[in-house]
């Protein structure tokens, strides 16, 4: 089913032979993303977030793929405390990184 006018989705058609399939593919959204690299930057200040982002680079991502990483553990965190209500403790959700990093 194609959304006209859905700035959400990309389409991607992909032909071979006598089928014609188009795909829709999910499209980031750059203002979350640019803000999200700037505040996994600057959280990696803090003890958990550069634990987490240590051992992504020490696992092989590069800088932008590991910074990446730290956004959404910290999105998923942020996601947590607003759905449950509980204010943001780092460790409880850097925890196996910050006794592993000691």
């Amino acid at each position: 089913m194609l959304r006209s006018g859905c700035s959400c989705y990309a389409p991607i058609t992909r032909a071979s032979g006598k089928s014609l399939v188009v795909h829709h593919r999910k499209v980031k959204n750059q203002r979350l993303a640019a803000a999200g690299y700037v505040w996994a930057f600057a959280s990696l200040k803090a003890a958990g977030p550069r634990a987490h982002y240590d051992h992504r680079r020490q696992v092989g991502d590069r800088h932008s793929s590991a910074l990446r990483n730290t956004f959404n553990r910290m999105l998923g965190c942020l996601h947590h405390c607003l759905q449950t209500g509980k204010p943001y403790d780092e460790s409880a959700a850097f925890g196996s990184r910050l006794t592993a990093a000691a």
